[in-house]
């Protein structure tokens, strides 16, 4: 059976959704949204989805992560469930569709399976998992990587902000502290739609992707310690200099990445500041973060035995000067499931579609459940080259339209596998 599903409606619900934390961003006009994990915009967009849920006749839970879950029963309601789910919490700079379309996506796939009286044989459940992206408590994918086991409840309630907020009490504060169990009893399938966050698909005019797995992800958050030091008397001898340090880190995360020594490496400083910050002063602080992506997990614990060894360095031959690197994050390369990623595969190819194949670059909450239950992803074709975690991230309406059309397909095929 095919299902086609209401592109007109998924749409509506993305961009009343995008309402809440919008804003207008001053560098290109456009209208962003900055809905970040556990504020108030957060509350309100989770109040908004669990009322979507309801009015959908699913039967809502919230877990102590404050994970929300969604589920439409099965005929058989002791079967393992197929999982559709995502994120609606975002970055500082968001745009409308990144984790939302795979949450408000599986909410249609439910809308359209009730108008068409269908009933599966597995129950469906649709989740919106906490602080996927990460930028708030420093931690990301935090709440599907609680539910499957790999952070613990306790390590997740006591990360803290920029502010020195932790996440339990901000979890608490905005009344989304569930009573349920947080560890997930594995489903009998998951299934993520996302848009690409790359231009893979739009360089090739593809609409849809088959995502084969997820490449290893390692954050980390470099201080550096120098002295400070009056920046016309003091000679370049004599000084202990943390911002050049930190503009070496810089150019050797660079050097690594051009190198070719760690395969297809990619490596990132996202975050730079140095103290005071006056003009006329010699750091003595420098913060910076090193974000490396690699599909092979060889090659990215070579990069960051390198990387440390190279931290080492400096401070051997820039005396007084003192280097620490704290792990934000760290995950593997988590392949898929080639049986799911045959079912998506299938599906498109029966709505008459065209795909790639492709690994994804960012992380999803679809690699945390991968350690619990088959999981694979279908991706969305974006616009402007893909950008995202931007104003300008976009997906067309008929592009969103078959990707989660697709996903609908691919959930009842798999909810009615015996």
């Amino acid at each position: 059976m095919l299902i086609e599903i209401d592109g007109d409606r998924l749409w509506d619900s993305l961009m009343k959704l995008a309402e809440i934390g919008a804003y207008e961003d001053p560098s290109t006009g456009l209208r962003g949204v900055n809905r970040q994990s556990l504020t108030d915009e957060d509350a309100a967009g989770r109040r908004l989805l669990v009322s979507w849920f309801t009015d959908a006749g699913l039967s809502v839970r919230v877990d102590r992560m404050g994970n929300i879950f969604g589920r439409r029963e099965g005929t058989d309601p002791t079967a393992a469930p197929v999982m559709a789910a995502s994120h609606i919490d975002s970055v500082a700079t968001a745009g409308a569709f990144d984790g939302c379309l795979g949450v408000l996506g599986a909410l249609e796939i439910v809308r359209t399976l009730n108008e068409r009286g269908i009933t599966t044989h597995r129950p469906i459940e649709i989740a919106a998992f906490t602080e996927e992206e990460g930028v708030r408590f420093g931690t990301d994918m935090l709440g599907s990587a609680v539910a499957a086991g790999r952070i613990s409840l306790e390590q997740a309630r006591d990360l803290t902000d920029q502010d020195g907020l932790r996440f339990g009490d901000e979890l608490d504060r905005i009344g989304f502290l569930g009573p349920h169990e947080v560890r997930l009893s594995p489903p009998h399938a998951y299934v993520e739609c996302h848009i690409e966050q790359g231009p893979v698909l739009a360089d090739a005019g593809v609409p849809l992707g088959v995502v084969t797995g997820v490449q290893a992800i390692s954050w980390q958050k470099i201080t550096v310690r120098g002295r400070a030091a009056h920046a016309g008397t003091t000679p370049t001898e004599l000084r202990v200099d943390a911002g050049l340090a930190a503009a070496q880190i810089v150019c050797w995360v660079r050097e690594m990445v051009d190198s070719g020594d760690y395969g297809r490496l990619r490596g990132t400083v996202g975050h730079l500041r140095t103290s005071p910050g006056l003009p006329s002063v010699v750091p003595d602080l420098a913060e910076l973060t090193v974000d490396l992506r690699n599909p092979d997990d060889e090659h990215m614990i070579r990069a960051e035995r390198d990387l440390a060894e190279f931290l080492e360095s400096l401070c051997e031959h820039q005396p007084g000067l003192r280097i620490t690197a704290e792990r934000m994050a760290r995950t593997r390369h988590v392949p898929f499931d080639e049986g799911v990623q045959k079912t998506i595969a299938q599906a498109v190819e029966d709505h008459g579609l065209d795909h790639l194949s492709l690994m994804s670059g960012a992380g999803h909450d679809a690699q945390e459940i991968a350690a619990i239950a088959p999981t694979a992803m279908i991706f969305v074709r974006g616009q402007y080259d893909g950008i995202s975690h931007n104003p300008r991230e976009y997906s067309t309406p008929e592009d969103c339209a078959r990707g989660i059309t697709v996903l609908a397909t691919t959930v009842l095929r798999l909810a009615d596998q015996r």
